[in-house]
């Protein structure tokens, strides 16, 4: 496509796209095209001047370049969100420049006479609802607005309750367009990932196919820990399923046949076929805005804190204009007072700080799905750990397969690699993907398969049973056996990696050896997060006890707990109430779910199941565990700047009341100062918490 350079430094290009507009899905494909490309650090489109600008590696300039000169609107096959912000944010700007601009030319081109019934007209629904409120006996904000207005048109003073009204005007937009944006980004985050799905044949066969192969009527099978990726109807299966993400609902429902499920709903035990009714994935998105909008998740209990002291503020700011009359006798001074309230800030400034530190966040990879677990996170002492796929790398490898009563290893790893293959969980992972490096083909030679969480997978072949797990769930659940005469070859495997077990017939067949070594910046976390203020460090996991010591004592936890159950972890987070400490925990498993639900923020990494990262409250990125370490220091700062705000709201608008008590300011000034203050301090709400770290700023 033709474009042209309009500026470049080491490292930014601003590239104009020769055409004559942009529309909003244009702008929307060619960011996420440039987001794509390797080395690319930031990408921002404007629609209306057609123009790029990408941060990048310096040294793939040249490959930039040329990815614009190949780009095309038509022939370009990113995936861009079917919603983005874009038209909301452009929705919002035009509301803004439209108020702003109604308020130049009033005040610049209307006669005086024109602008006295403007004023009146646009008095009218606040004078309503001030009104409305004293009906319902309520003393709120709309009364206190009411009262201004009123106060200021009583005395003649139509420009003051013109300003009043342009600066309530300028704090309702602001707060509408941050709740607005809110909403949709945490929709977009907890919308699907899923891009594959398995397609039940007519012959009964299962077969992998993209997710937009899938069309009304299909037949989808969706087992244990997976997301349920289209809404549709039960026709084979028992299962019970995760709807908290829709309903809200804390305890799994059960489903079979006949029975309706949702997209993004999650399976947590069995499996089910279902028959899919609606093929496009809009339901589920419109269905999260709405269940957002309706619940209190957004709010922390700070902002609901804010907003209870703002109400009962209110009668205070009346009582003292009412007192200020009684006493003086004299009415600007009174309206002075009245012109100053401590709602607007408050309410304004704190649910701002909220939802930009949550889209601060965002930015730097993490998502966290609502204001009160940033909070969560602030003031927790306890922080505890899952150890594989979490402190270790998210891709452990089969270092070796050793084969029990003479079974051959090809066919073991097979046998393995195909109970494995459905269910999500970073070893079983690691099978499949050896079972790839030594291209065997393991097709379905099993029957029905049943899976137990945290203990492993039982189905037969050839009329067999075979199991594939843990050593409790094949020695001590299934009363499997090792072969005569190789006890000595079981008791000398060796302890410095994990144990997966396969028997066949209740004999032990083979036992894969799984290498899982820490992530590199795992010492470096742990130390952080005792740097961060966390007084409790916890590794929980299932692995033995020689392997959970060796982990623990080599990045510095402060405890750890070996062979733990599901039902152990979330145990523990509930003693650790019991004992009077807030806890998170960190997990990417199936069996951490229970665990992730008692915590008071639960956090998955983007790698784990499903169900997990459904579940959970919070998700960072795999890749890096410092995430831990900067959403502790966000949340911290988020604490501290509201409590900067409330001292700032507080100090200023009581000094304003004074002003106004002892008639150094008039009601004008007041009013001035009060919403100027307001809009001054949600404005400074929005800035980041952090210096930039992992993200530079563009500066236009």
């Amino acid at each position: 496509m033709k474009c042209k350079i309009m500026s470049e430094t080491n490292g930014r290009l601003r590239v104009r796209m020769i055409q004559f507009r942009m529309t909003f899905d244009q702008a929307d494909l060619l960011q996420y095209y440039l987001k794509a490309l390797p080395g690319v650090r930031k990408v921002k489109v404007y629609d209306r001047t057609c123009d790029a600008v990408v941060q990048f590696d310096p040294s793939v300039r040249n490959e930039i370049i040329q990815a614009f000169s190949e780009f095309s609107y038509e022939e370009s096959e990113v995936a861009v969100p079917a919603h983005t912000d874009r038209v909301l944010q452009r929705e919002f700007e035009n509301k803004l420049v439209r108020h702003i601009g109604f308020r130049l030319i009033t005040r610049l081109f209307l006669p005086a006479p024109f602008r006295l019934v403007c004023t009146l007209v646009r008095a009218v629904p606040y004078i309503k609802d001030g009104l409305a409120s004293l009906f319902r006996g309520r003393l709120d904000v709309a009364v206190l607005d009411a009262a201004s207005i009123s106060v200021s048109l009583i005395r003649g003073e139509f420009d003051t309750a013109g300003n009043v009204m342009f600066l309530l005007g300028i704090g309702e937009i602001m707060e509408q367009w941050t709740y607005r944006k809110s909403v949709v980004n945490l929709a977009q985050a907890m919308s699907l990932n899923v891009f594959s799905v398995w397609k039940r044949n007519e012959d009964g066969s299962e077969t992998e196919v993209p997710l937009d192969d899938i069309v009304q009527g299909d037949q989808i099978v969706v087992r244990t820990g997976h997301v349920i990726p289209l809404d549709g109807v039960v026709v084979e299966g028992d299962s019970m399923i995760n709807q908290s993400s829709i309903t809200g609902e804390s305890v799994a429902v059960h489903k079979e046949p006949g029975g309706y499920v949702y997209a993004g709903t999650v399976v947590e035990e069995g499996e089910c076929i279902l028959e899919v009714r609606q093929a496009a994935g809009e339901g589920k998105f419109d269905r999260i805005v709405s269940m957002i909008e309706e619940s209190e998740k957004l709010k922390s209990k700070t902002e609901k804190q804010a907003e209870e002291l703002a109400d009962k503020l209110v009668p205070w700011t009346l009582g003292a204009a009412l007192l200020t009359l009684l006493l003086t006798r004299n009415v600007t001074k009174a309206a002075a007072v009245l012109m100053v309230d401590y709602c607007c800030a408050l309410k304004l400034s704190i649910p701002v700080a909220v939802l930009s530190a949550m889209r601060e966040s965002s930015e730097r990879g993490i998502t966290v799905k609502g204001g009160k677990f940033l909070e969560a996170v602030a003031q927790a002492e306890t922080i505890v750990f899952d150890k594989t796929g979490t402190l270790t790398h998210a891709m452990p490898k089969v270092r070796e397969v050793v084969p029990f009563g003479g079974g051959n290893e090809t066919e073991l790893l097979r046998i393995a690699a195909c109970l494995e293959e459905h269910y999500p969980h970073s070893i079983a992972n690691a099978v499949v993907a050896e079972a790839a490096l030594r291209r065997i083909d393991h097709e379905e030679m099993h029957t029905e398969i049943e899976y137990v969480v945290a203990h492993g997978i039982a189905s037969t072949i050839n009329h067999e049973k075979v199991c594939i797990g843990s050593r409790h769930f094949l020695f001590e659940d299934e009363g499997c056996v090792i072969p005569e005469g190789e006890q000595e070859k079981f008791d000398s495997l060796p302890e410095d990696a994990s144990h997966l077990y396969l028997s066949i017939g209740g004999k032990l067949a083979a036992v894969l050896l799984i290498e899982d070594p820490l992530r590199e910046e795992a010492v470096d976390v742990i130390r952080a997060l005792h740097d961060a203020g966390f007084q409790r460090i916890v590794m929980l996991t299932g692995d033995s006890e020689h392997t959970a010591r060796r982990v623990a004592e080599t990045i510095g936890v402060d405890e750890y707990r070996a062979e733990v159950l599901p039902e152990d972890k979330a145990a523990f987070v509930r003693n650790e109430h019991a004992a009077g400490r807030k806890v998170i925990m960190i997990g990417d498993g199936i069996n951490d779910s229970p665990a992730l639900s008692e915590a008071d923020a639960g956090i998955a990494v983007t790698s784990g199941s499903a169900i997990a990262q459904e579940i959970s409250d919070i998700t960072i990125s795999s890749d890096d565990l410092m995430d831990l370490v900067t959403l502790r220091k966000l949340s911290s700062g988020l604490n501290q700047r509201i409590n900067r705000s409330y001292r700032a709201i507080l100090v200023f608008n009581t000094f304003l009341m004074v002003m106004g008590l002892t008639g150094i300011f008039t009601p004008m000034i007041s009013a001035v100062l009060h919403n100027g203050s307001t809009v001054l301090i949600g404005m400074n709400s929005l800035t980041d918490l952090l210096p930039s770290e992992k993200k530079e700023t563009v500066i236009l």
